[in-house]
């Protein structure tokens, strides 16, 4: 018994100065203060504390910002519609999760079926409820509260809108999403194409030819290696496959000059490099185009 009880001080000795050596390791690591004054690490790294963080992750952080701002640089004709579009928001700041939604809403006094574009988008895309209910179910996994509230969840959603012409709008919503314990936020999108005329949303099929998806995969990956191969921030980037652009083929807004293809968090590149999107011309587009009256790319 004696000889068992010197073997195991000995060994809690041992455990204990590894343990010393496991601490003084991570305490070397930098550490990022969060400051108020700093916006934009505030809006990635949303948490009032210090965080430590490598100086890879810190690299990454960094290329996330770049990714966001360009997003929110982007220039679209919010202006030019002041009179057809208002802007809606909805908020919800709770200890537990922060909800923040912006979102277009049609005048429904200059015509009255513009009432099935803010339906559609107050009762079944925002699901706001459907939102929440997600967040404290994912709650109700964890039983430490004060690491809930430390590490609030925040969904966010705001949008871009263009006008391509007097019968069509396309929207973007991006959505940003800030997971409990995650380093950054992860970025999903939404195209919704809208004919101002017969008050219809439009999906691939009313732009581009039926059947056409191989073909339009070889021109998205055609412009993606363009990307790829310029080197810069794309270089951990991928060509789509068909199985993922045929999930996302209704996810483009249009102008009178290009498509763009937008694609969620590791579709096209991984989330702290790339970009979110595919710029297509359309001469490029122009094997695939529908040729009906109908199609606004067509006139």
């Amino acid at each position: 018994m004696k000889y068992i009880s010197i073997t195991l001080l000995l060994l809690a000795f041992i455990s204990c100065k590894n343990d010393t050596k496991e601490d003084q390791a991570h305490d070397e690591l930098p550490l990022v203060v969060i400051d108020e004054k700093l916006e934009s690490f505030e809006q990635v790294l949303p948490f009032d504390t210090v965080y430590p963080i490598s100086e890879m992750d810190l690299n990454k952080t960094k290329q996330v910002v770049i990714k966001r701002q360009t997003l929110i640089d982007k220039q679209d004709d919010t202006k030019e519609l002041e009179g057809l579009v208002r802007q809606k928001t909805f908020k919800k700041d709770e200890d537990l999760y922060l909800i923040d939604y912006k979102y277009p809403y049609l005048n429904e006094s200059l015509k009255k079926s513009y009432h099935n574009f803010n339906e559609y988008l107050e009762e079944s895309y925002m699901d706001i409820a459907g939102v929440e209910a997600g967040i404290l179910e994912d709650k109700e996994m964890f039983c430490d509260t004060l690491s809930i509230n430390r590490f609030r969840e925040q969904r966010l959603v705001d949008y871009k809108i263009f006008n391509l012409n007097e019968a069509h709008l396309s929207v973007l919503f991006y959505k940003e999403n800030y997971y409990s314990g995650s380093l950054h936020p992860s970025y999903s999108f939404d195209c919704l194409n809208f004919d101002l005329n017969r008050s219809v949303f439009m999906n691939y099929e009313d732009f581009f030819n039926e059947g056409s998806e191989e073909e339009m995969v070889d021109i998205v990956n055609e412009a993606l290696l363009v990307k790829i191969n310029s080197g810069g921030m794309h270089y951990d980037c991928w060509e789509i496959s068909f199985e993922n652009f045929f999930e996302y083929k209704d996810n483009f807004v249009v102008d009178d000059l290009k498509v763009e293809y937008y694609f969620d968090d590791c579709v096209i590149c991984p989330s702290y490099t790339g970009t979110f999107s595919v710029e297509i011309p359309l001469v490029k587009l122009l094997p695939v185009l529908k040729k009906y009256e109908s199609n606004p790319l067509y006139l």
